[in-house]
């Protein structure tokens, strides 16, 4: 899964893909590249990040999902609004994905349930502007899971069946560093569930707190792509039915080589 962001503030490439055209030639790079799926997002989800108004990302990502999806490419909405996940479905999108799980918009399940569109639901326990005040698990990958397994239960209630939902683990979302690596260690423990599962460590922050304890330095971007692949790598092994990244290349190239590596040949999927 290709990343697109259709913002002036998200972390690691914020305004660079603001305006439509850019944003959509942006996107069909990534296919290029290799990606599967293309998800456009119109809000950060930052740490600090502060809402923004249904309105407004309707008109950032409403203009790139039409166009993607007229070229036939799967696009996947990044949002928390129902309201745009609706109109995103009705240009073509093929997925929501809401990283909060349906929590930040009570009427985001019902919404979903009455398209065609699978749903991701992440791991959530508060908004971005204060996500860190929630980090308190006695085993994060046991919670996690028992909490997406609830909200799996929720969805089901919704009109969501299990094989419309993906599960994310919420990589970055209400987790300390230590906490994430606990979470992809345990990851098994949520693919056991069922549900197929998404993975998002691409350029995140725990990455960089991990390399820079190997240099002292503040890594760069590429070096973070690097590890996102690496993650990648092993998320797939553990099960994980997609991954979300912002560098599509390192990490198809990473894939191809670990199954070459596994199965004695490369893989051409």
């Amino acid at each position: 899964m290709g990343i697109v962001n259709a913002t002036p503030d998200s972390f690691s490439d914020g305004g660079q893909y603001l305006d439509p055209e850019v944003a959509i030639a942006h996107a069909l790079e990534l296919v290029a590249d290799g990606a599967s799926v293309i998800d456009v997002g119109g809000e950060s989800t930052r740490p600090g990040a502060e809402r923004v108004a249904v309105a407004e990302e309707i008109r950032r990502v409403l203009p790139v999902v039409t166009a993607l999806a007229g070229r036939g490419v799967v696009v996947s909405i990044d949002t928390m609004n129902a309201g745009t996940a609706v109109a995103a479905v009705e240009a073509g999108a093929r997925i929501v994905n809401d990283v909060s799980g349906g929590l930040a918009d009570p009427g985001m399940l019902a919404a979903v349930a009455e398209t065609s569109a699978d749903f991701v639901l992440g791991h959530w326990r508060g908004p971005s502007s204060d996500m860190y005040a929630r980090a308190a698990y006695a085993d994060v990958a046991r919670d996690v899971t028992a909490e997406l397994a609830d909200r799996v239960r929720d969805a089901a209630r919704a009109g969501l069946a299990p094989s419309r939902v993906i599960l994310d683990p919420g990589i970055g979302f209400g987790k300390t560093a230590e906490q994430n690596w606990a979470m992809l260690a345990g990851l098994d423990r949520l693919v056991a569930l069922g549900p197929r599962v998404l993975v998002g460590t691409s350029r995140k922050r725990f990455l960089s707190a991990a390399l820079a304890g190997t240099s002292g330095d503040e890594p760069s971007i590429t070096r973070r792509d690097a590890a996102t692949a690496v993650t990648s790598v092993l998320a797939e092994r553990a099960g994980a039915w997609g991954v979300r990244v912002h560098d599509v290349t390192a990490t198809r190239d990473a894939l191809v080589i670990a199954a070459a590596w596994r199965e004695g040949a490369p893989w051409t999927a």
